[in-house]
């Protein structure tokens, strides 16, 4: 049997050849930092090179190398890890692939979620930004702890119900932070006149041509009053700024408030980009 190291470099080269052929990473961002900083640890997995299945903490992720899909492989490897695992399990499908719907139906999943990529040419015009009286917008600083603490706080407050994004801690903070993308110029928080911050919008540059809207999220006290759309301007005027062609963001399908905001600045919804979470109960 290969040991772990053999393992993640089988899992990383099947994520390559994946990345190549279908133009996305099998695995979200959550599995590949769990990956990068803590291995296999606490998770049940199915590993071969012609694919793999890792089942964490209820969260299945599975993905197949090109060349041997449509022999059984993927049900084969999420046989060998479900069967050890105690009820409910989710699984991301990252685009909404019929073969993985025919898979999911089998191993008893159902539908339950559907994440919308938005995207939006960098070239369209934007208005400008116009904060509320008594907000100013500003940018992370990196050696105050404060602004961490407050992060954090806004963000569990303003996710509570979101089961991904609610609960990052410090350490995922820190984990997220020291990524190559990180930029403290591109977190960007409002604040009153007490330097409270009152929500943040978290831009993240992909590469040369593509920016992403990575998280806005407002204080619950501090909800209707706009700034939702003030951050995210500010946040797409910063990403214009940096030269990009296109910026794109995730947002639940069913969150109508949050795309009819991001439809009104420009933002367009692809079929081909959805991604579906589904869910094993019984």
């Amino acid at each position: 049997m290969p040991d772990e190291s053999e393992q993640l470099a089988q899992v990383a080269d099947v994520r390559r050849a994946c990345a190549d052929a279908d133009g996305q990473d099998p695995l979200d961002e959550a599995a590949h930092l769990r990956l990068k900083h803590r291995g296999l640890a606490d998770t049940v997995a199915a590993v071969t090179a012609e694919g793999f299945a890792l089942l964490h903490d209820g969260q299945l992720d599975l993905a197949v190398a090109p060349e041997a899909r449509g022999r059984g492989v993927g049900g084969s490897l999420a046989a060998r890890v479900l069967e050890k695992d105690a009820l409910p399990v989710t699984a991301w499908s990252h685009g909404d692939h019929p073969a993985a719907a025919r898979l999911a139906e089998r191993l008893g999943f159902s539908r339950e979620r559907e994440l919308w990529v938005m995207r939006r040419p960098a070239d369209v015009p934007l208005p400008p930004v116009e904060s509320p009286p008594g907000v100013t917008v500003r940018s992370f600083r990196p050696g105050d702890p404060l602004d961490a603490v407050a992060v954090l706080a806004v963000n569990a407050a303003a996710f509570a119900s979101h089961p991904e994004q609610g609960a990052m801690d410090e350490a995922e903070l820190a984990q997220r932070m020291a990524e190559e993308w990180f930029d403290p110029a591109g977190l960007l928080m409002a604040v009153d006149e007490e330097d409270e911050l009152l929500g943040f919008h978290w831009t993240k540059q992909h590469d040369a041509e593509r920016g992403e809207v990575y998280v806005v999220g407002i204080a619950p006290a501090a909800q209707g009053r706009g700034l939702g759309r003030v951050l995210t301007l500010a946040g797409l005027h910063h990403l214009v700024g940096l030269g990009v062609d296109e910026v794109i963001l995730y947002v639940e399908s069913d969150n109508r408030p949050a795309v009819g905001l991001y439809g009104g600045l420009g933002f367009e919804h692809a079929a081909a980009d959805t991604h579906v979470q589904y869910r094993r109960s019984r």
